[in-house]
């Protein structure tokens, strides 16, 4: 007779996977935070200044590929809904981050130029006068 810590015994209260299944959501749950730190992050140091341009890059292919290991995680696993949603978003909005990105770096001497002109504007006028500046900065087809 099989004793209930023999591995051969195939008693139905044993389960050789449960380890690994309690790790998945915990797995799970840190890529997801990581992965609203990397678009979160990407947004914010680009708001910073556009000489960050390379980090905001950066933090926005993080995003991308732990956004797509989330979302084959999610499905593999059958997440909660909230992370299946949560991650949708994300993904999202990095791919407007990465358009931000892309129109920054065609632009980015006038977008650097007005944000100089922006930090020393004292005054709504002299605000009014950076985006003016900026206007004629650029190409006629984008005015």
């Amino acid at each position: 007779m099989n004793s209930p810590t023999d591995p051969g015994s195939g008693q139905p209260g044993r389960q050789p996977g449960a380890p690994a299944s309690k790790k998945s959501p915990q797995l799970t749950h840190t890529l997801f935070r990581l992965f609203v730190v990397a678009v979160l992050g990407s947004f914010f140091v680009f708001q910073l200044d556009v000489n960050y341009l390379w980090l905001t890059a950066l933090l926005t292919a993080a995003a991308f590929a732990l956004g797509i290991v989330l979302l084959v995680r999610a499905v593999k696993y059958k997440e909660s809904r909230l992370v299946l949603f949560g991650t949708i978003s994300g993904l999202v909005v990095s791919a407007v981050m990465l358009l931000v990105i892309l129109a920054s770096t065609l632009f980015f001497t006038q977008i650097r130029d007005y944000q100089h002109c922006v930090r020393q504007a004292l005054t709504e006028q002299s605000t009014s006068a950076c985006r003016t500046q900026l206007q004629n900065a650029m190409p006629t087809q984008f005015r």
